[in-house]
């Protein structure tokens, strides 16, 4: 690749796409920060050695993809909380968990990981997709992400995975029997894409019944059988009645376990819906950076919220606190 200036250009040019296929392959958008990092250093590091007989491009997801395998060996897998037990009721403050939660990725980045679409669509950086992939073996989520989502070869597979081509598909063959049994039954029901005026509506009534401090409100844009969860908490609800009384708790000013007043911002995570929230705890008289939530919505109704409060502002380009327009 020859001289530093070029491989600068190469670097600026891959960079947010190798991000992003370390994300998906780790699900966690701080490591897949740091994996990219690696992965530039070690293509660095080899750059004399580069043959050309690949794509530039090929190389880097070479190199990357085995350096989450080496992360992968060593690191536990990324949960959310309905991974870990029973859904639960509301019945008082919760204490966080300090676990390798699965993280969210806001999609100004996705954005910016280039023209290529099958890098970023949604069927394969959605939440529900990346939960189902982390009960894969490192190897079989390899193949399937090398297989499934950028569409290399068999030969191209079983080559980095210094395995036979059948060893390979059969690694590709379990991961997506695993997926079918993990992923959503109704997912193939979800809105896809860009936002639609039906759920931009939806989402704007969504920030009002929260920012107005209405369960019932909340209540009445959600599917009967919704699930919630909220890293880093383990506990989570499994309907929209557990769903409701929680908020009744939460956002009551007369309960002793009303968390404050919000504010909130609509905006995309992982190609789904989500919301920018702010909270005003109680006794306070300003609103800090609370975190993001994504939303799945069916049929015009919401049936899972994921509410993540350990988010930092500033990878989601928002500021740290609330200032009324």
């Amino acid at each position: 690749m020859g001289h530093a200036p070029d491989f600068e250009t190469v670097v600026a040019r891959h960079r947010r796409e190798i991000q992003v296929h370390c994300y998906r392959m780790l699900g966690s958008l701080s490591d897949a920060e740091d994996l990219a990092q690696e992965t530039f250093l070690r293509a660095w590091k080899a750059r004399d050695k580069f043959e050309g007989r690949a794509s530039v491009r090929t190389w880097l997801y070479r190199i990357a993809t085995n350096a989450c395998l080496d992360v992968l060996a060593r690191r536990p897998r990324r949960v959310l909380p309905d991974q870990l037990g029973p859904a639960g009721e509301p019945d008082g403050p919760i204490s966080a968990v300090d676990l390798p939660w699965l993280e969210p990725v806001p999609d100004r980045l996705l954005d910016e990981a280039g023209p290529d679409a099958v890098v970023v669509e949604r069927e394969t950086i959605e939440l529900a997709y990346l939960a189902a992939v982390q009960y894969l073996p490192p190897r079989q989520r390899a193949a399937l992400v090398l297989r499934d989502v950028l569409g290399w070869s068999a030969q191209e597979t079983a080559d980095l995975l210094e395995t036979s081509v059948a060893s390979a598909n059969s690694a590709l063959q379990r991961a997506r029997a695993t997926l079918r049994e993990r992923l959503p039954a109704r997912r193939a029901e979800w809105t896809a894409g860009d936002a639609t005026a039906q759920e931009t509506a939806l989402l704007k009534q969504f920030i009002a019944a929260y920012e107005q401090g209405d369960p019932q409100a909340v209540a009445r844009l959600l599917h009967a059988e919704a699930r919630a969860v909220m890293p880093p908490y383990e506990l989570w609800f499994a309907s929209a009645a557990s769903i409701v009384r929680a908020l009744s708790l939460s956002l009551d000013p007369a309960s002793p376990h009303c968390v404050g007043r919000f504010r909130m911002r609509a905006t995309r995570a992982n190609r789904q819906p989500a919301v920018a929230t702010w909270l005003r705890r109680p006794g306070t008289d300003e609103y800090r950076w609370f975190g993001v939530s994504l939303l799945t919505i069916e049929h015009g109704l919401i049936t899972d919220l994921a509410a993540f409060e350990s988010v930092p502002a500033a990878v989601w380009g928002m500021p740290e606190t609330w200032h009324d327009e």
